[in-house]
């Protein structure tokens, strides 16, 4: 789609380095379509438990929602949901699959 995932360190749900160009990039889409609205979908490797993870998952979509808010979208446009671990897009059991399924994934739901 016309967004792009946004990824988080280890442990973390802060939006920081390259990533910002990535959620600017989702702000001005979202910006320049004012009828659209999305889930953010948190999501986390499968380290930690299952409950710590759908709670990281979530502040990881609530991040997200917060920087998209500060960059002009209206909070009403976005829901967010966490996943958790259970939504991996790479099942290895290193850093760089690890790093793929740290992310938020923006979908348009109207």
């Amino acid at each position: 789609g016309p967004m792009v995932p946004v990824y988080f360190e280890f442990d973390s749900s802060e939006i920081v380095g390259e990533q910002v160009q990535r959620i600017q990039t989702n702000a001005d889409f979202l910006n320049s379509n004012p009828g659209v609205q999305i889930r953010i979908e948190g999501n986390c490797d499968p380290r930690g438990t299952q409950e710590y993870n759908l709670a990281l998952g979530e502040r990881r979509a609530q991040s997200a929602k917060s920087y998209l808010t500060r960059l002009g979208v209206g909070a009403e446009r976005m829901s967010t949901i966490s996943f958790g671990e259970e939504k991996l897009l790479i099942f290895g059991h290193d850093e760089i699959s690890y790093a793929q399924n740290r992310r938020d994934d923006f979908v348009i739901v109207k």
